[in-house]
């Protein structure tokens, strides 16, 4: 059973800046996908940011050119640094992983920008 762990999140004034770390129990190399997605109040879950089967990167374009996701190995770990933060970024961060046969969530971190 894979568990996926995540931290960083808080309360940031809008222009600032966030990182999210994503901590798995496993090795994230197995991992078919892998990224962060978000709840914001009244919205549905969305994908914010992740890494591809082939390992290539892909953003919403609402966060193009202010977050970078990326990840260490040999921490098991992926991150998504978040700058110049809006107050739409608001939510409920998730770190999701993908196996061939079954996806993992983590329990969430919550992110509020004040404007």
């Amino acid at each position: 059973q894979v568990q996926l762990v995540e931290s960083g999140g808080g309360l940031v004034q809008a222009g600032g800046s966030l990182r999210l770390s994503c901590a798995a129990s496993g090795s994230i190399a197995s991992f078919k996908t892998m990224g962060w997605y978000r709840q914001g109040p009244g919205k549905q879950r969305e994908l914010v940011a992740g890494f591809t089967r082939g390992g290539s990167t892909n953003y919403a374009d609402s966060v193009k050119g202010r977050f970078t996701v990326s990840r260490d190995f040999a921490k098991n770990t992926v991150y998504l640094q978040m700058n110049s933060l809006k107050s739409e970024d608001t939510a409920v961060y998730y770190c999701n992983a993908e196996t061939w046969n079954s996806g993992y969530w983590g329990q969430g971190t919550q992110v509020t920008v004040s404007s």
